[in-house]
């Protein structure tokens, strides 16, 4: 009697004595898999209730608008208003701050985590990476001050070095994008450290021994493993730059159009009044510009990981 488990494929003796494999019919425990999927079930629900239930309230209304007499109507004119003007320009303004800032942040960060995984010094690694969890989410008023005070038009730096007289200003598209990277870099550091880990010395021992140079090593070997890393980590980028909105609005206001502080204008009608239904379109366009770019992200790595398998 065969004692392997139900779905197991075994070897059974054929006439010729020759071993056959045949699989084993499921029984009780191929519906394990299955079942397990019923530990999903309380995260699927609270993903449904905390992010499906807002994105298809906000969907409703920038479907609908109402007019003068209270009437609501399903109609595609926020979205309209939203590819036309100032709104399209501060969501322009949006993607182009954050994929700069997001590009920027993936470069630098490549060799400062390279440099903090492979020191030999461990509290300066621990302190390095203990650093950069507390400025990845330092963020808000208390950043934008901190940067008004140093390189501000009255800051400390700025009248050190006579930053005004050389055309030096922070509330420029150019200032806000290194405040920004004040707290992207930290992030791209963290996010680096544990695929710069695995990296493992007798790779680029083995590199070095057949003839290549460092920078062979890093172009042939090492990128095309941190490739998906890099992707996924310019993704958490571009995301976070993409949603910031308290140290932009702090810093700037709305002499730099970005789309979520133009969201913030229509919500309240500080500029224009009754404007509700075209702040949800631009939310909703958000959500687009966000799930495009995870798509692309996730095609390419789909791609890099058929490539390295």
């Amino acid at each position: 009697m065969s004692s392997a488990a139900p779905g197991a494929v075994v070897n059974r003796a054929a006439g010729d004595g020759t071993l056959r494999r045949e699989p084993q019919a499921p029984g009780r425990r191929a519906s394990r898999p299955a079942a397990g999927w019923l530990g999903v079930v309380p995260l699927l629900g609270f993903a449904a209730v905390m992010l499906g239930l807002p994105v298809a309230a906000m969907a409703a209304g920038a479907f609908t608008a109402s007019d003068d007499a209270g009437t609501t109507s399903v109609t595609a004119a926020n979205f309209a208003a939203t590819l036309d003007g100032p709104y399209l320009e501060s969501l322009l303004g949006s993607v182009r701050l954050s994929a700069l800032t997001a590009a920027v942040a993936t470069v630098l960060s490549l060799p400062l985590a390279h440099a903090v995984v492979t020191s030999r010094i461990r509290g300066l690694r621990e302190a390095v990476l203990s650093a950069s969890g507390v400025i990845a989410n330092l963020g808000g008023v208390p950043l934008a001050f901190a940067f008004v005070a140093t390189l501000g038009n009255a800051g400390v730096l700025t009248g050190a070095f006579g930053l005004g007289e050389k055309g030096w200003s922070l509330y420029s598209f150019w200032g806000l994008s290194i405040v920004y990277l004040y707290f992207l870099v930290p992030l791209m550091v963290l996010t680096l450290t544990p695929a710069l880990d695995g990296l493992r010395p007798q790779w680029r021992e083995a590199a070095l021994n057949n003839g290549a140079t460092g920078l062979q090593y890093w172009r042939h070997v090492a990128l095309p493993i941190l490739w998906p890393t890099l992707l996924s980590g310019f993704v958490l980028l571009f995301g976070t730059a993409f949603s910031a909105y308290a140290t932009a609005a702090a810093m700037v206001g709305s002499s730099i159009p970005l789309v979520t502080v133009k969201i913030a204008s229509a919500l309240t009608g500080d500029v224009l009044v009754g404007q509700a239904g075209i702040a949800l379109a631009l939310g909703m366009d958000m959500i687009i510009v966000a799930a495009l770019v995870m798509g692309v992200q996730l095609l390419l790595q789909r791609r890099t990981s058929a490539w390295l398998s």
